[in-house]
This record gives structure tokens, C-alpha cells and sequence, in this order.
């Protein structure tokens, strides 16, 4: 399992580690579909649970969007709302949004990541 890279994140959750079908934030293993902000993971629908990451508008200015083993491109409609919501997407492989996430995340900024499982 690929191990992220230790840096100071002042209390807010990294994602640790990801696999096959799983990611590891703050020590804790999820399986499937997340979504990681400064406060916590919890579950996510994919690309249709767009609501999941709407709800996010407001507590975040970037979205790191892991689209799995390699880049692919996200739902049109689906940015379109994010980004009118206020939050600027970053789509990418999802082993480089996790890092993303944790470098934005440890300079203190508003972020956050949805992440497809490789």
C-alpha cells in the first residue's frame, strides 16, 4: 500500500494510505467511494452523488476529484454545479488528488477530496 508522505496538518484529517478498493484517513480504513475534508471521511455515492459534494459549497475552495487508477473526465454538468457553487474542481488520478489534498490541506487551505478507489 502506497504510504503518504508525513507532514503537519494542526488536527485537520490526511488521507494515510490508499489500495485496492480502500483508503486509510487518520488510521482508519474505508472501503469504497470517499469524501475527505479537514474534519473527517465519510462514505460517498461517486460521480452520481453529486449532492455530497454540494454540500460542501461554502466550507471548502478546492476540490481535489481522484478519478480512479488514471484521469478521466468528470461529469460536464456535475463541474458546472460545483464551480457555481463556488467551489473550483481539480479533477486528476486519485493517487494524486490524495497528495493533493494533503500538501493544500497542511498550507492551512479550504480543501477537500472526493476520491474513486483504485
Amino acid at each position: 500500500m502506497p504510504q503518504m508522505v508525513p507532514s503537519e496538518f494542526s488536527g485537520a484529517v490526511p488521507v494515510d494510505g490508499y489500495g485496492p478498493g480502500f483508503f486509510r484517513v487518520a488510521g482508519i480504513v474505508h472501503n469504497g467511494p470517499l469524501i475527505v475534508t479537514q474534519s473527517g471521511a465519510r462514505d460517498w455515492g461517486g460521480l452520481a452523488d453529486g449532492a455530497a459534494l454540494l454540500a460542501l459549497a461554502g466550507m471548502i475552495d478546492v476540490l481535489f476529484l481522484g478519478m480512479g487508477a488514471e484521469i478521466a473526465p468528470p461529469p460536464r454538468a456535475l463541474i458546472a454545479e460545483l464551480e457555481q457553487a463556488g467551489i473550483m474542481v481539480e479533477p486528476m488520478s486519485t493517487p494524486s488528488a490524495a497528495r493533493s489534498y494533503n500538501v493544500t490541506l497542511s498550507e492551512g487551505r479550504r480543501v477537500a477530496c472526493a476520491l474513486i478507489p483504485l
